[in-house]
């Protein structure tokens, strides 16, 4: 199949619709976790959790980058746009995340310099014509942007681009899905893996969850015939393995390149993560020999106390899969992606943003 509506035919996904009825075992409940947000969305959008059988359970999880940034990373954002001629760069979709007393947003409407780029080269462009100021890009997301922020760093020590530098939040998947299986209350069968990470980083990375945990997984791509199609080979499985649907994009061993650039300029560091909490090796963080262009060390960033979260909201819950947005007193109510109270509300790809257009 060459076009999208190919992969979003009907016929076709009801057709595998009732491939998945013939292989269920009927007196089986199954549990998978759909790890990115971009299946999250796909999910609801298509409908499809109406098409399967009652006893496979759909369950999101920690794979929206925005929604697992922290409370503390959007303070320290907030601290640096109050800095005299400091210009935060940052994607559309930071913006409305809650920090622990503010949003970028709200700091923008107060005369805070930020503002939106839709790649790091606008940002590089952005310090160019404005070197009498300093411009910090706010680098988040997975093994998927994270390439771009290393080359974006490689390019301004290149261009002696001095006014440049990284806010650096980036985290790495695996080491998530480690500290979720290590979780005696984690009571998930497979994963649905995603699709953008893997053509990364590749298939090995995630073999520890079949070898060591016993769980299936599939890496999946993200129209609602590849979920359709993913979600039948994780549970015809004879035993538990990787498989990959996304034959398409996915090659065994990733995009050499992309890992490169990550490696040359990143190193393996301790991260916190929305719901999760620190996990060990799951962050990135700027190697000493272009600290130049480490934002965390080339500006003293004053007054920020310890991180605040609001306790009425259950995004961490929800990230872990072990709760619903619907079991939220705030949600649909208090929390709306006009006025989200959440990060798990704000990002397209957040799951309570989704349960909120298709899923009430």
């Amino acid at each position: 199949m060459k076009y999208v509506d190919e992969f979003r035919d009907r016929r076709l996904i009801e057709k595998v619709a009732g491939r998945i009825r013939m292989t269920v075992t009927r007196d089986r409940a199954y549990r998978i976790m759909e790890v990115c947000g971009t299946h999250t969305m796909s999910i609801f959008r298509f409908g499809l959790k109406d098409i399967l059988p009652a006893n496979i359970n759909l369950i999101s999880g920690p794979g929206c980058p925005v929604c697992v940034t922290p409370n503390g990373f959007i303070d320290k954002a907030i601290a640096l746009a109050g800095i005299k001629d400091v210009v935060i760069a940052t994607f559309g979709d930071m913006l409305r995340v809650p920090g622990s007393y503010s949003t970028l947003e709200k700091e923008r409407a107060g005369g805070a310099a930020v503002r939106i780029v839709y790649s790091t080269m606008d940002a590089l462009s952005l310090a160019k014509k404005n070197p009498e100021k300093e411009i910090v890009f706010l680098g988040i997301g997975f093994e998927t942007t994270a390439p771009t922020v290393a080359r974006s760093i490689l390019e301004a020590k290149r261009g002696k681009i001095n006014n440049y530098s990284v806010l650096c939040g980036h985290k790495t998947m695996p080491e998530a899905l480690k500290a979720l299986v290590d979780d005696r209350d984690f009571n998930i069968d497979g994963f649905l893996l995603p699709g953008h990470v893997s053509a990364v980083i590749g298939v090995k990375p995630y073999e520890f969850l079949p070898k060591r945990y016993g769980r299936r997984c599939v890496i999946a791509g993200f129209e609602p015939l590849d979920i359709m199609q993913a979600i039948l080979m994780l549970i015809a499985q004879n035993r538990p393995k990787v498989d990959v649907q996304y034959t398409r994009i996915i090659e065994a061993n990733g995009n050499a390149l992309a890992r490169k650039c990550i490696k040359d300029v990143f190193r393996k560091a301790p991260s916190m993560w929305r719901g999760i909490g620190v996990v060990k090796d799951s962050g990135l963080e700027i190697k000493d020999k272009y600290s130049g262009f480490n934002a965390e060390l080339r500006f003293k960033i004053k007054g920020i106390s310890a991180p605040k979260e609001d306790k009425s909201c259950i995004c961490g819950e929800v990230l872990r899969g072990v709760s619903r947005p619907s079991d939220c007193a705030l949600f649909a109510n208090v929390c709306s992606p006009e006025h989200p109270v959440g990060a798990c509300m704000v990002s397209s790809e957040g799951t309570c943003a989704a349960y909120y257009r298709y899923g009430r």
